[in-house]
């Protein structure tokens, strides 16, 4: 993939200051400018695209990680009203409704927007822009399956198999995004009267769960770096295109019958002390440059059109053709509910 900036860039995040930030850009400007942007602990971008930013700009960004895009949304809610920086991305569209109803962003319209990521806009007051999305789906170890001599599972009825006993992992749907998706995903399939009676199936079948998906990928399923025991997890549609074998193609798979749409955001933080420079932060993040960058880095798909994908994603990780998808206000309504009724169920 090639951008204006050069892609194929170095993975490699900046080193990690000991308060849980990054300072990003190593050439300092006369004005000295920060921006502190508040995301989740898979923010990854080329140092590279990051100094010419602030080259152009004189704006240095301070990253400062919060957990999983759960935790946050939680943080950014407890602390509006002393902001932790000025700027946050990673809210996705299974906690955005809850910032905005507690008026964690200020409205701003980034001339990027009608570039593409408007088109998954959520507020009318446009306090939020869309920076990528992901598609929260099941992703199976085929490599397990085809040496145990299983069949791999292809639907959500699967899992309740007596086969799959003891094989899935997924995350806690309050602590984590991708499990608060997938539970989300259930309730799409099965109805509010239906995902319950799922779960407990699931439960019965031997599911585990854990806090967040750095935890369930990288520890316990079994096709990752980890080789954890577990060869079925919840992860993403784009998960399979980091694991690619010297034969070119992925360990893995995703089900693509299992997918829920999340789109992540960014905003500018309501009670930033430097709005302007906030903004220039949010029109970085959706330009050419920065979002040329985020299948290779966080492997996620860019919201702008126009923006070419890597090759090995066309076989390893294609966008499911119609993810499930829950509207913003059904899921305010009823999150927090669902949330405990989870817990309940599965008595977390």
């Amino acid at each position: 993939m090639k951008g204006n900036w050069g892609t194929g860039l170095a993975l490699a995040l900046v080193g990690v200051l000991t308060a849980g930030c990054t300072l990003i850009g190593g050439n300092d400007q006369a004005d000295g400018a920060t921006v502190t942007l508040v995301t989740h602990d898979s923010w990854a971008a080329p140092q590279q695209v990051l100094d010419a930013f602030q080259q152009q700009t004189g704006i240095k960004i301070q990253v400062l990680k919060k957990g999983d895009a759960g935790a946050l949304t939680n943080s950014l809610v407890l602390t509006k009203a002393n902001p932790l920086g000025d700027v946050a991305y990673g809210v996705d569209s299974t906690f955005a409704s809850r910032a905005l109803s507690e008026g964690v962003f200020d409205s701003y319209t980034s001339p990027e927007a009608d570039r593409g990521p408007q088109r998954y806009a959520v507020d009318s007051e446009h306090r939020l822009s869309a920076v990528d999305l992901g598609d929260v789906c099941l992703n199976v170890d085929t490599n397990w399956f085809a040496s145990n001599g299983i069949p791999a599972p292809t639907s959500y009825d699967d899992l309740t198999d007596l086969r799959y006993k003891d094989l899935l992992v997924v995350e806690n749907p309050a602590t984590s995004s991708p499990g608060l998706a997938f539970l989300l995903g259930t309730i799409a399939k099965y109805g509010e009267q239906g995902w319950q009676s799922y779960w407990t199936k699931l439960k019965d079948n031997g599911l585990q769960t854990v806090s967040g998906w750095e935890e369930a990928y990288s520890q316990d399923f079994s096709g990752s770096s980890g080789k954890g025991p577990r060869p079925i997890v919840v992860s993403y549609a784009s998960s399979p295109a980091a694991e690619i074998g010297d034969d070119g193609k992925p360990r893995t798979k995703a089900l693509l019958d299992t997918c829920y749409r999340q789109v992540e955001y960014a905003g500018v933080l309501s009670g930033t002390k430097q709005p302007e420079k906030a903004q220039k932060v949010i029109d970085f993040l959706l330009s050419q440059q920065f979002q040329t960058t985020v299948a290779d880095n966080m492997y996620v798909y860019p919201t702008r059109q126009g923006v070419a994908l890597p090759t090995a994603w066309t076989q390893a990780a294609p966008l499911p053709p119609s993810p499930a998808n829950l509207p913003g206000d059904r899921v305010q309504a009823g999150r927090e509910q669902w949330i405990a009724q989870w817990r309940s169920l599965l008595g977390q």
